[in-house]
């Protein structure tokens, strides 16, 4: 049998939302926006394996995620399998789930091993959490939310819409001046892919939100929802120099943006220290451990 993988464009928005409407997942991953956008950066591809979406790294190692859509997921992973086996490659899946992993171990009982990777992990949080900031475990971040409302008393939120999105795009070009993205590849590849959410803002129909400060965007937001209860946080992006900036966008998004969701998923830490960090002190509710699963190898 042959998978063909193809790289996500616009016009597959449609057919690969029809089979990701299926997945009952809160993972960053799963979303039309997210796999196009960083298709180029990762050799994204997808395909259709018996009436299943995945997706695969089309180049380097063979690699897929867990099938989506309204076919059997067992027969899609086995024709998975048999695809590896026909080509003399091992069988990989990446971006697997405890419950994607439950889901093989029925399938493939004591066959396969998954090991997660804590550097992908997506933070999830409670919307109500980020949106109030009450209570003793977010003291430091209300006071940080009432020093910028004292710092900029003309700031103001306003969603995303096609009337500002230029002045978020001119906004992220000089955050990309500031912070050196020519001279480090993953911060150049990253806020390619931020500038291209805000070039596709509305074909993809984004959710977005942006704070002014003198009159200037100081910060914006870019998300969507992902699964039934759960809003994906993919940009966030605001000038060091602006005091709070990053608290302030963080929980006006919430409030705004967020209501109507239970979550909000912040995405990964990506091994950085100081992101991990930041990433923690908002306690997360919990974390989606996404990990490579393998065949076990007999001794």
């Amino acid at each position: 049998m042959e998978i063909n993988l193809k790289r996500p464009e616009l016009e597959d928005r449609e057919l690969i939302n029809g089979y990701l409407k299926y997945a009952d997942t809160r993972s960053c991953e799963m979303t039309f926006a997210n796999s196009y956008l960083w298709s180029r950066h990762y050799d994204t591809g997808f395909a259709i394996v018996e009436d299943m979406l995945v997706f695969g790294n089309t180049a380097g190692d063979t690699s897929f995620t867990f099938p989506v859509g309204p076919g059997d997921e067992k027969r899609a992973v086995d024709a998975l399998m048999a695809y590896c086996e026909e080509k003399g490659v091992p069988f990989q899946l990446h971006n697997i789930t405890e419950g994607d992993f439950a889901k093989l171990e029925q399938f493939y009982p004591g066959e396969l091993s998954i090991a997660y990777e804590r550097d992908y992990a997506d933070y999830v949080y409670e919307t109500e959490k980020l949106s109030r900031l009450s209570g003793k475990k977010y003291h430091s971040k209300k006071n940080h939310v009432n020093k910028f409302k004292a710092m900029y008393p003309d700031w103001s939120y306003e969603p995303i819409t096609k009337d500002n999105v230029e002045e978020c795009f001119q906004m992220a070009l000089r955050w990309r001046e500031l912070n050196g993205c020519e001279e480090d590849e993953e911060k150049h590849a990253e806020i390619c892919v931020a500038l291209n959410f805000l070039r596709l803002f509305e074909e993809l129909e984004m959710r977005g939100g942006a704070l002014r400060v003198n009159g200037e965007i100081a910060a914006f937001t870019i998300g969507e929802p992902v699964g039934k209860d759960t809003l994906v946080v993919h940009i966030e992006k605001a000038f060091a120099d602006v005091q709070g900036a990053y608290t302030m966008i963080n929980q006006q998004f919430a409030e705004h943006e967020g209501a109507g969701f239970t979550y909000l998923n912040r995405e990964e830490d990506m091994g950085e220290e100081g992101l991990r960090q930041a990433k923690m002190s908002y306690k997360p509710v919990f974390l989606i451990e996404k990990g490579v699963v393998r065949r076990k190898t007999l001794l």
